[in-house]
């Protein structure tokens, strides 16, 4: 197999560094794939010595067919650092496997993206490749299936898809209409315009809600394993975009017999119900607005 390279971007979460490499070393493609780290500066004097644990870590590394590390000598920030280290990597190997330093996958994980980055290559369609799925009701999605979103917990694409990439929210927010608008918020759940808007207007500053938008405005579409190969501990509080959650995260270890889609059509059945999932789950604003306070100060949420 022709192994997809795997780009990591660290910053100065040492433990959660550590979880990551060895769930990706513990996968049986290790060994036949190149690891490449982007280590993003400090931002502040707080964080000289937790990026400088993270670097000594990084620099002890093995169990891949090569490791490669960039360090970074000032704070570019994720959303920078991501956008610059995907479009270097992908554009020198054609496909790329990306992930954070905050992502534990499953044994099977490297497999799964790389059988769907050869498989789906050549069908200009599928865009980008997802790790996870949302814990919803899978019976009759099959092992995975398409829709309109993107996911960042540990993905994939490929260089020609990736050229389309752009960053430019005040153009989105004058150049599409209500309907359109609408549509990409997954028909008005609230969680994925607000961020264009957010980025806009400078209160957020991410990168990830273009690359959905860039898919998007070009009809391409997003695959999604049904069980998910990765999950996420990030979500306490230590990472840049993520705040504590308590999601629910099953974990496949199986990459084998994959029954594969006759037709790449976007799933209603698993748009229906990842739009009950945020229905049910999203908090209003008032309550969102509530939390935030309290992160702020008292460094929890109240509800």
């Amino acid at each position: 197999m022709n192994t997809a390279p795997i780009v990591l971007f660290v910053y100065n979460r040492p433990w959660h560094t550590r979880k990551t490499v060895e769930a990706l070393q513990a996968n049986e493609l290790a060994t036949i794939s190149d690891l490449i780290i982007y280590s993003d500066g400090a931002r502040n004097s707080e964080s000289v010595e937790s990026v400088q644990e993270v670097r000594n870590f990084i620099k002890s590394i093995s169990g891949f067919k090569s490791v490669k590390i960039f360090e970074r000598d000032k704070n570019w920030g994720l959303a920078a650092n991501i956008i610059d280290g995907v479009t270097t990597v992908v554009n020198q190997y054609g496909k790329v496997i990306v992930m954070e330093d905050d992502i534990v996958t499953s044994p099977a994980f490297l497999k799964f993206m790389n059988q769907m980055l050869d498989y789906y290559e050549k069908e200009k369609k599928v865009w980008h490749v997802s790790g996870w799925n949302y814990p919803i009701e899978t019976e009759g999605l099959g092992d995975f299936f398409f829709w309109r979103v993107m996911n960042c917990w540990g993905w994939a694409t490929w260089a020609d898809r990736w050229s389309y990439f752009k960053k430019n929210p005040k153009e989105l927010v004058k150049k599409w209409d209500k309907t359109k608008k609408k549509h990409f918020d997954l028909d008005g759940s609230g969680v994925f315009w607000n961020q264009v808007l957010r980025n806009a207007y400078s209160s957020l500053d991410t990168w990830a809600i273009f690359w959905y938008a860039s898919i998007y405005e070009n009809n391409g579409l997003c695959l999604n394993p049904t069980i998910s190969f990765v999950k996420n501990i990030g979500h306490d509080g230590s990472g840049t975009n993520c705040s504590s959650s308590k999601i629910s995260q099953e974990i496949s270890s199986e990459a084998s017999f994959i029954e594969y889609p006759v037709d790449v059509l976007e799933s209603e059945q698993a748009v229906h119900r990842i739009k009950f999932f945020y229905k049910i789950n999203t908090k209003s604003l008032f309550l969102r607005g509530v939390n935030k306070f309290c992160r702020s100060f008292f460094n929890k949420n109240l509800f």
